[in-house]
């Protein structure tokens, strides 16, 4: 029985207006990613990487293409309608972590879930339950001013993952990070595959690239080479 597809573009355009002239930022990408993958993108800056990651997070419209995501046609979706869809189905994790910072850790992860309208206790327990999850449960009434670079990225990615979404989607998640610290957030990724979550991440790291089940690299906005990669999760002490 073959994997199921989550993510399909066929055809997918991407051009933008610089005063008189159209520059295109992605020229007919075909890609299919399956439901459990570990993907990284890489490429030189400017290819289109970036572009193609807020595709394929339902936060920037092609020019033309088709996109399905789990079967479901997404120019064809409303724009609420993308919006629940991300917030149900897509978790996100930055480079620069986008972290409010008036607000403790906890607050922080709690954020897609008041979006959602989950109550107050249930969000609670559960924004608790992903700090756990990523290390951080004795870190939760902490500002993100007294967290370590490592740790807003822990707590970015318990924000990312506390919908449950099916889909995570980190960019340059490790770019800030010294190689350790960076270690220690891919195993998180790592982690999160083997829970049954499809990761896709846009890097610059090499070594990403070489761990990661498939390398998909992209130059001049155009799908380079798509191969698999040495899937060889990362050694992190204790």
């Amino acid at each position: 029985m073959s994997p199921s597809p989550v993510i399909e573009l066929s055809a997918i355009t991407k051009s933008y207006l610089s005063g008189r002239f159209s520059v295109e930022a992605l020229r007919g990408i075909d890609l299919r990613i399956d439901r459990g993958e570990l993907v990284a993108i890489m490429g030189p800056s400017g290819s289109g990487k970036t572009t193609l990651m807020e595709i394929l997070g339902c936060l920037l419209q092609p020019t033309g293409g088709r996109y399905r995501f789990r079967g479901r046609a997404v120019e064809a979706i409303p724009p609420d309608g993308l919006a629940a869809l991300r917030g149900a189905e897509i978790g996100f994790v930055f480079q620069s972590f986008n972290l409010l910072p008036r607000l403790t850790a906890a607050e922080n992860v709690e954020l897609p879930m008041i979006y959602r309208g989950v109550p107050r206790r249930d969000r609670r327990t559960r924004g608790l339950h992903a700090l756990e999850r990523v290390g951080l449960a004795n870190r939760a009434r902490h500002l993100p001013a007294e967290l370590s670079g490592g740790e807003r990225q822990r707590v970015a990615i318990a924000r990312a993952l506390v919908n449950d979404p099916g889909v995570i989607l980190a960019d340059e998640p490790t770019g800030n990070l010294d190689t350790h610290t960076g270690d220690v957030i891919l195993e998180l990724l790592f982690s999160l595959k083997r829970d049954g979550a499809t990761v896709v991440l846009v890097t610059h790291d090499p070594r990403i690239g070489a761990r990661a089940e498939r390398l998909i690299m992209i130059r001049d906005g155009r799908i380079d080479r798509d191969s698999v990669g040495g899937a060889t999760e990362p050694a992190t002490s204790a």
